[in-house]
């Protein structure tokens, strides 16, 4: 069951559908002629628009999840011994887990052939951190069982430096700035995350980079890793990052970008390598649709 978020009220269920769930317009589409979805139980049409307080469920039965994103999509930025650095698609998620039986990261290396680590849950061995569905970049995989046992202990004291870059509605201000407010679930929206008195120790620098119409090019250093972060804490100022309906943005200002989900991307990472303790740094290129907003922005 996913609740319909405000800023996708008025949408066609395909179009609404594609954004929630990470999938192509054409997917989502089928999806909804095999009678798969209902919107507060009854059964709708690709047409059918979105309402305010309503429920979508959708089914997905194993014949007709997603498949596996093949591999050659999922580029790899580096690879030895003991890690491999992906540049994570969008609609592929870390790993697998309740509610969602789509691509994954680690399915996608162990058809490649990699080796992963084994510590950690089963359904997540070699994982030492993670992207949300919707966010495409830099991620890193152990290989080894000593790289996942470091680098996990980096992650956890922030040894790791990771910079993210989104677009903005507006422009912040000021120009440079850092959010220091707690994140917690919403109290009424669980499946929502936000600033709150009794949240979790979230801070998160920024610095506008470029401004356009509406817009603003920031880049993003992350001091913790909290659960949406910086998608709650631009929110939180006014500027949720343009394309994320789920936390505020205009549906408008992403249709005429071309965008399907929020453009926010991991863009680098800076870590000790966890066997020879030399300095590593990876840089993600950005994604198609990223990369295409950016040139309408520019244009």
């Amino acid at each position: 069951m996913l609740p319909v978020p405000e800023g996708l009220v008025g949408e066609r269920v395909d179009a609404g559908l594609s954004r929630l769930l990470g999938l192509s317009r054409t997917t989502a589409a089928q999806i909804v002629d095999n009678g798969m979805v209902q919107l507060d139980g009854r059964l709708v049409q690709k047409s059918t628009k979105l309402t305010a307080d309503s429920w979508l469920e959708v089914t997905l039965p194993e014949s007709e999840a997603p498949k596996p994103v093949p591999v050659t999509d999922m580029e790899i930025i580096y690879d030895d011994e003991d890690l491999v650095v992906v540049n994570k698609p969008v609609g592929v998620a870390a790993h697998t887990g309740p509610g969602w039986d789509g691509p994954t990261v680690l399915g996608n290396l162990e058809a490649a052939g990699f080796t992963i680590a084994t510590g950690g849950p089963p359904e997540r061995k070699g994982i030492v951190s993670r992207l949300d569905v919707g966010t495409s970049g830099a991620m890193v995989v152990a290989k080894s069982e000593l790289a996942y046992s470091r680098l996990k202990s980096a992650f956890r004291e922030r040894e790791v430096t990771k910079i993210y870059h989104a677009i903005v509605a507006g422009h912040p201000d000021p120009m440079r700035g850092t959010i220091d407010a707690p994140i917690g679930r919403h109290p009424s929206r669980t499946w929502r995350m936000a600033v709150r008195d009794d949240g979790k120790k979230a801070i998160t620098h920024y610095d506008v980079e470029e401004l356009f119409a509406g817009a603003a090019l920031v880049t993003v250093h992350l001091e913790t890793g909290r659960t949406h972060q910086i998608r709650v804490h631009m929110a939180a100022m006014g500027h949720p990052c343009v394309g994320d309906v789920f936390y505020g943005a205009d549906p408008v200002q992403a249709e005429q970008l071309g965008l399907e989900r929020q453009w926010l991307h991991a863009r680098e990472l800076g870590f000790d390598h966890p066997r020879t303790g030399g300095p590593m740094h990876v840089v993600a290129p950005y994604a198609t649709d990223l990369d295409n907003a950016l040139e309408i922005l520019r244009g």
